[in-house]
């Protein structure tokens, strides 16, 4: 296994396992936080049931909390590995001639992205630890609706979202493609991949920045 981790396959099929598995993640936290929307009951039924499940809590948490941690130091090694090669093929080549803004600079929005995750971990998962494990407080399944409403009243934390979950979109149109290029995706079925990396990077953020929009305006 620790063979299969130093080679640049190895890297690139973890990098791109642990680019999925965040992907799918993504696609069921929007369509959870969608329900707020449209329902508050049904956002609050939700919530609570994720929120107290022993399945979700101890066992699917610590591996998305893992999954994380683990796609970014990942992405972290292959941006060394990759400048140092480029660093050698700028002699002869000019790499800006043979790659996109975007998969440049991955590691810098990256690193926004984890810098709003620190913003995003301290507004939810910590409040819900000291909630439920330390505050002890008695579980009230209606609190979820108004908790995500008030973390949206104060505009710099909207304009936080907005823009980091705007350098996601363009993270993902890279991150979609490389993914199953790095598992072995054929060059026909590259504008295929494409066109929906497009979307998914387009919706999915889109999704996020509409909840934080739509709560800060209707609160």
């Amino acid at each position: 296994m620790s063979g299969f981790f130093k080679s640049s396959i190895g890297r690139k099929v973890a990098m791109a396992l642990s680019a999925f598995f965040l992907m799918i993640f993504l696609l069921m936290h929007v369509s959870v936080n969608l329900l707020s929307v449209f329902s508050e009951d049904t956002f609050n039924a939700a919530s609570h049931f994720m929120g107290t499940n022993w399945l979700v809590q101890f066992i699917m948490q610590p591996i998305l909390i893992f999954g994380v941690i683990f796609h970014f130091v990942m992405g972290f090694v292959l941006e060394i590995k990759n400048r140092k090669a480029r660093n050698v093929s700028y002699v002869s080549n000019n790499g800006a001639a043979n790659s996109t803004w975007m998969s440049r600079n991955m590691i810098y929005s990256g690193l926004v992205i984890l810098a709003f995750l620190v913003l995003h971990f301290a507004d939810f998962w910590i409040h819900e630890i000291n909630v439920k494990y330390i505050a002890m407080h008695p579980e009230d399944p209606t609190r979820y609706f108004h908790e995500l409403q008030e973390k949206f009243v104060p505009i710099w934390r909207v304009a936080a979202y907005v823009i980091a979950f705007v350098l996601l979109g363009l993270h993902l149109a890279h991150g979609f493609t490389s993914a199953f290029q790095s598992l072995g995706a054929t060059a026909s079925r590259k504008k295929t991949l494409q066109n929906i990396g497009k979307a998914y990077s387009i919706l999915i953020p889109l999704g996020f920045i509409f909840i934080a929009l739509y709560h800060h305006f209707n609160h």
